[in-house]
């Protein structure tokens, strides 16, 4: 039985979610690119604006820049790019592509838009976190020190305009691929064509998928053409087409397995709000879906009214605020529509394509954000069909919040021996 104070915040909730609220307010540069149309060459910089930064011997700026999504409509999305300051090499220098985790998919959750963006990667959950939310660049200093230039996606929707895509991981993807286009065209950073991908959890997940997107990684016509990819590093990559079976032929199969999805993603509230960001990505990339197959009139609303205005550790407090154990009472009992959503979830997600160069997966055996099933398989596909995929586990008892600081020293040495063209042996396993 709820208490009267879990009442009256519901009440007051339930009222709330019934009005109209504008989008977060954002910073100026971000505000005008808003208004911006996404016309252009795909990785076309459209506005930049240089900044400062706390990394030594850099040059800063933020960039946005034209994507596509999964369907392939024109987006926007912004960036963060650093590179060393002084001339280039003849080649140009190499490019490290950086995928984010999740920060939510309101406007105002961009990790370009806090302040000193380029700073080592702070991670909320950790001790020594000191942020609201994670930002930053892993090693970003140290990639700097070896002459690479580092550009960092916002992913659309976060500070671009439009609703994020999250968790559409062929959407996060192109993002990806494209952030690197526009680095490659920017005169003032040299860069060259040299690419790696590396990403952790949401940008696990746009990494692998990137890394099968070979006619989008081949077009012609582009910001910067034909860039060279050399390897992709995951951290803690999710993979839901790899997790859900092919979608049953009848509604009926679809709809149990549709809520056997739905239960292993809600056990407490912050999985919830992921749960709830995905609903509503997955919804923007494929408009034909409903929330409503899934969600109740009023979870529809509150799913929309917070993924539009809240980042995802505050809209997880809000929910635990408002409905505290009774979340889940904004579901529906049983989902509907559900054979459409699992097509759209798989198709949303990585493809099982080889990919154009190695992978290497680094995981963590206390990992309760991405189960490491999907990974498992994921190299498993990749595998049989010819690919080189790795999956390292880290050592002790990682969680998903430890895998990017504890996996840092292996993937540094393995993207130098990548930019060095260093021979690679098969990381798939033997038996």
């Amino acid at each position: 039985m709820k208490s009267l104070v879990q009442k009256l915040a519901l009440a007051c909730f339930s009222f709330a979610s019934t009005l109209t609220f504008a989008e977060p307010p954002v910073p100026p540069f971000y505000e005008a690119v808003m208004k911006m149309t996404p016309s252009g060459n795909l990785g076309q910089v459209i506005k930049k604006e240089q900044i400062q930064t706390s990394l030594k011997g850099t040059q800063a700026w933020k960039i946005a820049y034209i994507s596509s999504d999964v369907s392939e409509r024109k987006t926007i999305a912004t960036a963060l790019v650093i590179a060393p300051v002084g001339p280039a090499p003849k080649e140009g220098r190499p490019i490290m592509a950086w995928a984010h985790g999740t920060t939510g998919s309101a406007q105002n959750c961009g990790p370009s838009q806090v302040t000193d963006p380029s700073r080592a990667l702070n991670l909320y959950f950790l001790m020594d976190g000191n942020s609201f939310t994670d930002f930053g660049i892993p090693n970003g200093q140290e990639f700097i020190h070896q002459g690479y230039v580092v550009v960092a996606t916002d992913y659309q929707g976060l500070g671009g305009g439009g609703k994020h895509q999250y968790a559409v991981a062929g959407t996060n993807g192109r993002d990806v691929i494209n952030s690197a286009r526009a680095a490659s065209s920017m005169t003032e950073v040299g860069a060259g064509k040299k690419t790696v991908i590396y990403g952790w959890s949401q940008g696990g997940g746009a990494t692998i998928a990137a890394a099968g997107l070979l006619d989008y990684q081949a077009q012609q016509g582009t910001a910067a053409d034909n860039l060279e990819y050399l390897g992709f590093v995951a951290l803690a990559p999710e993979d839901l087409a790899a997790v859900l079976p092919k979608a049953p032929v009848d509604q009926a199969g679809a709809d149990k397995l549709m809520k056997e999805f739905t239960q292993a993603n809600v056990p407490n509230v912050f999985l919830f709000g992921h749960f709830m960001m995905g609903l509503w990505g997955t919804q923007a990339a494929y408009p034909q879906l409903k929330l409503t197959d899934v969600l109740t009139e009023e979870g529809a609303k509150v799913a929309d009214q917070l993924s539009n205005n809240k980042c995802v550790h505050v809209m997880a407090d809000t929910f635990n605020y408002a409905y505290g154990g009774n979340y889940k009472s904004l579901l529906k009992p049983e989902p509907t529509n559900s054979l459409a959503w699992l097509k759209a979830f798989v198709g949303g997600s990585v493809k099982p394509v080889k990919p154009t160069a190695p992978v290497v997966i680094y995981w963590g055996t206390k990992d309760s954000v991405v189960p490491p099933v999907m990974h498992e398989l994921y190299q498993k596909q990749m595998c049989a069909s010819g690919a080189n995929v790795a999956r390292i586990q880290l050592p002790g008892e990682q969680t998903h919040f430890t895998t990017p600081n504890v996996s840092a020293p292996l993937y540094l040495e393995w993207v130098k021996d990548r930019m060095n063209g260093k021979p690679l042996a098969n990381g798939c396993p033997t038996s």
